[in-house]
């Protein structure tokens, strides 16, 4: 009986303190927003040239993207365990946990391999995805697996009697085709042996410049209503907060190097808006 209090104890303490790190999750989202729209663009990609030495040595873009993505890929299966906890009975959490490790396997290994190219990662830039992989890793992880319901109401799978549901899985596939078409289109842009940048057109390229990242934060949005959870609303709110700066750097860097042959209407991360 003792046992038995202590644990749940624990599981009650892991929950307060898992909630807790949602919050911080949001509060860095904004930081930093703030950061990159108004202070500094990470120095990488297109941004990288020039990079000062106090941003550290810097890694092949491959391998950067493999290791700062992993941990969101491996770090979920861990709490699986030989036998899955009661919460991984419910449904909407196996597929909800399938849609996550979708996309880091076509981040951390799909996307790495397909590369053409690519400017090197400053390692400090590396780490710091690395870290928030982690900790989103766990975040989404501990949540579908154990923290999102009591083990005797594990059955009680509401969601799949809710539309929010299946609308936030419908949107999470649009995100995902726009973010790997984009992908596509970015990696075809130039032919071998070709060198220097070009316009990216075609997809939701037509619309933004940052159709890769807009295509991202669908994904997220997608599951963020399709959970309805506050780790899944945190980690949207975070995506957008990180890509949509970037995505903006992006769009002024256009606008800069092509001048009036950039497309005038095209917006740089949210269609006919920003």
């Amino acid at each position: 009986m003792a046992d038995g209090f202590f644990w749940h104890g624990l599981f009650e303490h892991e929950a307060a303190f898992h909630q807790v790190l949602c919050w911080i999750m949001m509060a860095s989202g904004l930081f930093t927003l703030i950061t990159t729209l108004f202070v500094v663009v990470p120095p990488y990609g297109r941004h990288g040239e020039g990079t000062s030495a106090a941003w550290g040595r810097k890694i092949p873009a491959n391998i950067a993207w493999t290791l700062m993505e992993c941990p969101s890929l491996f770090i979920p299966m861990f709490w699986l365990g030989p036998e899955p906890p009661a919460c991984f009975s419910m449904v909407s959490n196996k597929i909800l946990f399938a849609l996550f490790i979708f996309h880091y396997v076509n981040r951390a290994v799909i996307f790495p391999m397909r590369m053409r190219g690519g400017k090197p990662m400053p390692i400090t830039v590396m780490m710091s995805a690395f870290f928030f992989c982690a900790w989103n890793g766990y975040l989404q992880g501990r949540h579908l697996t154990t923290l999102s319901c009591e083990a005797d109401s594990a059955a009680a799978d509401t969601r799949l009697t809710e539309p929010h549901f299946f609308v936030g899985v419908v949107l999470f596939f649009m995100g995902w085709a726009a973010n790997y078409h984009s992908d596509d289109i970015l990696r075809n842009l130039r032919q071998p042996g070709e060198t220097g940048y070009k316009i990216p057109r075609g997809g939701l390229f037509e619309f933004v410049s940052g159709a890769n990242f807009a295509g991202e934060t669908l994904e997220w949005i997608g599951f963020a209503v399709a959970a309805k959870s506050l780790p899944a609303f945190a980690f949207a709110l975070f995506t957008f907060c990180n890509v949509g700066p970037r995505a903006l750097a992006h769009h002024q860097w256009y606008v800069d190097k092509f001048k009036e042959k950039y497309p005038a209407d095209r917006k740089a991360f949210i269609p006919f808006v920003w």
